[in-house]
């Protein structure tokens, strides 16, 4: 059966339980992990699959998702034991700021707030479990839409310790998109309010957190005005002119074109700009320039 190209389609088990066109990039997995770096920032423009990559990272890592491994069967990463071993074993928090595009502070915060309370939400069967006392029990119900902005910046470092009891392993943690309500704020005039409030979420999440194995950003650019990573000296930046993983995030439509060089016709003033050649050396394609 011929595989479809499912546009828009962002999760990794959806295309491949419906057999759609899937560029393998699990190469991406064994070098994060072989990378041992704490946390990651990947950079990339938009459309560039940095979506369906976290899905990718989450399904594979995660506990909740360990019957899953038969989707990565045929897939690169399954070709060494030690990662269909590693294959749905960790605790994974998940979070994306993708939706977040409000006009005022107030409404940014709010938003972020309601993902931490889901988030709570989720996890919900940890709490009447017996690694967590009483006070623990009481920071999992305070979690709600009205808590303060110093409960809010330690609500991930407390489930990723509430997690690591659990499961008596380290989570990882991902965060997609991070910097779309931080584009919000800078636009509609409330960047200083939102940095600080997100400063000390990330501080307290990434930095100070003894619980977390590993942690995956991913976003448009780097924030360095007034830098809500001033504090994160931990941090591994790896922008579209980075050597590192330039091979495993290579852009869809790149790996697209270059592999499937005879069945597109290039037309118009691009057909003699945009050869397999120049595709290789400038890393676009004309999907991504026009």
């Amino acid at each position: 059966m011929k595989s479809v190209i499912s546009i828009g389609n962002q999760d990794f088990i959806s295309i491949r339980k419906n057999n759609c066109f899937y560029i393998d990039k699990t190469d991406f997995i064994r070098e994060w992990w072989d990378n041992q770096d704490s946390v990651t920032l990947i950079t990339r423009p938009r459309r560039f699959g940095k979506t369906l990559n976290m899905s990718m990272v989450e399904y594979f890592f995660s506990v909740n998702h360990s019957e899953c491994s038969k989707y990565f069967e045929d897939l690169v990463i399954w070709k060494e034991e030690r990662f269909r071993k590693l294959q749905g074993t960790y605790p994974v928090i998940s979070l994306s700021f993708a939706d977040i595009k409000a006009t005022t502070y107030e409404t940014a915060r709010r938003a972020v707030i309601r993902k931490l309370v889901k988030l709570y939400s989720t996890f919900e069967f940890v709490k009447s479990s017996k690694v967590l006392n009483e006070k623990d029990r009481a920071y999992f119900d305070s979690v709600e839409e009205n808590m303060s902005d110093d409960a809010a910046a330690v609500a991930v470092n407390y489930l990723s310790d509430y997690l690591s009891r659990y499961y008596g392993k380290k989570v990882i943690i991902l965060l997609d998109e991070y910097d779309t309500p931080l584009q919000e704020s800078y636009i509609h005039g409330y960047w200083e309010n939102l940095t600080a409030f997100i400063r000390s979420l990330f501080n307290s999440t990434f930095k100070t957190n003894p619980y977390m194995e590993r942690g995956l950003l991913t976003g448009i650019t780097r924030v360095s005005k007034e830098s809500i990573f001033s504090d994160l000296n931990n941090l591994e930046v790896v922008t579209t002119t980075s050597e590192k993983y330039s091979g495993s995030l290579r852009s869809g439509m790149m790996v697209l074109l270059l592999e499937n060089t005879e069945i597109f016709t290039i037309r118009g003033p691009l057909q003699n700009i945009w050869t397999r050649e120049n595709m290789e050396r400038t890393g676009q394609t004309p999907a991504e320039i026009c």
